[in-house]
């Protein structure tokens, strides 16, 4: 996991992102209507990170510090996750596991992040999703409007040290609380 540093990372960001945006078109889901999150990855000035293997970026999402918001107290908040399309499971977990070791190690109780929700949380395909995360450890926090205005599905994950993670994934993501310079590992 690390920051995407040059136009071009940022470009295959938004690139990915349209591509999952017509994966699930395609698919008859919905995709956010009031926000151009390919134009967001492509800004220099949004703090994006992205999970690359082999140099090929699998997945890209925007870390921020987030003093209080619809959950109680700070915590790390998971913006705009994108996964590339035909993924298994196992980058959501890792992706998983690394925001709950990045927030621990940053001294937050919790991660959240939010889904598109335009219908019902028992409804299909949304309740498929939602079983896979709260395998993955995320706890579903109920429903309301999202920070892009849509109505969306909280979800929050408990912060926890995972000393064994740099095994699985390398981190390279400035803390996003601190100055440009310092920088996390895992």
């Amino acid at each position: 996991m690390r920051m995407l540093g040059t136009a071009a990372e940022r470009e295959e960001a938004a690139a990915l992102v349209q591509d999952r945006e017509r994966w699930l078109t395609l698919r008859g889901l919905p995709i956010l209507a009031r926000a151009d999150i390919p134009a967001l990855f492509r800004e220099a000035q949004t703090a994006s990170a992205g999970l690359f293997e082999d140099g090929r970026l699998l997945a890209c999402l925007i870390p921020e510090h987030t003093p209080d918001g619809w959950g109680q107290g700070p915590c790390l908040f998971l913006r705009s996750v994108h996964t590339l399309p035909g993924q298994s499971d196992d980058v959501t977990r890792l992706i998983t596991l690394w925001a709950s070791d990045v927030a621990a190690r940053l001294g937050l109780p919790v991660v959240r992040a939010e889904i598109l929700a335009r219908q019902a949380l028992h409804t299909e395909p949304l309740a498929h999703l939602l079983r896979r995360l709260t395998d993955m450890g995320w706890d579903v926090r109920g429903t309301g409007p999202g920070r892009d205005g849509d109505r969306v599905a909280r979800l929050e994950l408990p912060a926890e040290h995972r000393p064994g993670l740099r095994a699985l994934i390398s981190c390279h993501v400035h803390a996003p609380q601190l100055a440009p310079d310092d920088r996390s590992s895992a």
